[in-house]
């Protein structure tokens, strides 16, 4: 059985990449993926995430993220993340992210805005970044993430 955080991404990945218009849309697509739940799960997750639905011309009403939301609004902000960040490791579950002196505190709450379901949170300090992943979250996704604000991680 997979895990929540496994779920969670899965949902996320569906969402950004289909247009989704109800729950039993989505159950199937999930259950097609691997993933055994009920729609009181599903419903769970989806409250958790904060999807909402927009209006689509063919569809109807679909599924859409918060997040793509909040992505868009960093576009000011690129810069300065860019300026900041020098680089990032992982090590024993946790993601260590090096930035220039006085950086760290702004570029972990632009890191929290984005409500990434791969991280539990950040610890700043004046030059580090340590950020806790959830159970089940790998690198990769991580850094894909991270690289939506932070080109070139």
């Amino acid at each position: 059985m997979k895990n929540k955080s496994e779920r969670l991404l899965q949902i996320r990945k569906l969402i950004a990449s289909e247009k989704i218009a109800s729950q039993d849309e989505m159950l199937s697509l999930l259950v097609e993926k691997g993933f055994t739940m009920t729609q009181a799960t599903l419903s769970r997750d989806l409250k958790y995430l904060r999807v909402s639905k927009l209006h689509d011309a063919e569809k109807g009403y679909v599924y859409f993220l918060p997040e793509s939301d909040i992505q868009e609004s960093f576009t000011p902000w690129t810069g300065f993340l860019i300026e900041g960040y020098v680089s990032i490791e992982f090590a024993q579950n946790l993601v260590i992210m090096k930035t220039l002196p006085g950086y760290a505190s702004s570029i972990a709450s632009a890191i929290d805005s984005m409500g990434m379901v791969e991280l539990a949170g950040t610890i700043a300090g004046d030059d580090t970044i340590i950020m806790v992943p959830r159970d089940g979250s790998n690198k990769q996704e991580i850094k894909k993430q991270l690289g939506m604000v932070i080109p070139g991680i």
